[in-house]
């Protein structure tokens, strides 16, 4: 386990790790915070209430939430080489890992953004606000330290979507359990990556919970 060979692969699986992470949690917002957004002002309730569009954006975020990640991983393969080119390798990740994580931010945003005082939104809307100004001032900034909370829990979903895209040669610190931990039996290097995976979780959670507290307006 700690010969310089393993220690430069755990190195380079680190590294790997924080890539298909970090890059498919960025994208997946990129994709996720809108549709989150379009979900709540659409809502019967909501500023703009488009009920069939929200119903029909619903039936689309919950069909990709319940594809299992695996089963996605592979399907989307024909996707994926168009893309970068690909199937294997941290960067054939990334296009597969989006698409699976984007619904589950999506989700996400909506739930922090609905948890805004109604009677804040309404405030703004009889002073004029537009949807737009209601969006980025109003309801962005009152849901911040839940959509930081939310985007730590994202992350760490995505860590893990990762982990086990190393069954299909993902790369990682996940291929580097499977194909060295579980395939060879050698359980010390199986044990350590777990532990190393668990770590990274507890320090993207850290994160996020600090980001959280330092933005919300209650505890100070």
């Amino acid at each position: 386990m700690f010969q310089k060979g393993m220690l430069e692969l755990m190195a380079i699986g680190t590294v790997e790790t924080f890539y298909m992470s970090l890059g498919s949690t960025a994208l997946a917002y990129v994709i996720g915070l809108p549709l989150g957004l379009v979900m709540v002002v659409t809502d019967p309730g909501g500023i703009k209430p488009m009920p069939k569009l929200n119903k029909f954006l619903g039936v689309f975020i919950n069909l990709l939430r319940s594809v299992p990640f695996l089963i996605l991983l592979m399907a989307v393969m024909p996707f994926t080489r168009a893309m970068v080119g690909t199937t294997i390798g941290a960067t054939a990740m990334i296009p597969p890992l989006v698409i699976s994580a984007f619904p589950f931010v999506a989700r996400m945003v909506e739930s922090s953004v609905k948890e805004v005082d109604a009677g804040v939104v309404e405030a703004a809307q009889s002073m004029g606000a537009s949807t737009s100004q209601i969006i980025l001032k109003v309801l962005l900034p009152e849901a911040k330290p839940s959509l930081l909370t939310g985007a730590a829990i994202a992350t760490t979903t995505i860590l893990g979507y990762s982990a086990m895209a190393g069954i299909v040669g993902g790369g990682g610190l996940g291929s580097i359990a499977i194909n060295y931990g579980y395939y060879r039996r050698q359980t010390d290097i199986l044990w350590v990556m777990v532990i190393f995976l668990s770590l990274i979780v507890q320090l993207f959670q850290s994160i996020g919970e600090k980001a959280a507290r330092r933005v919300d307006k209650r505890i100070r």
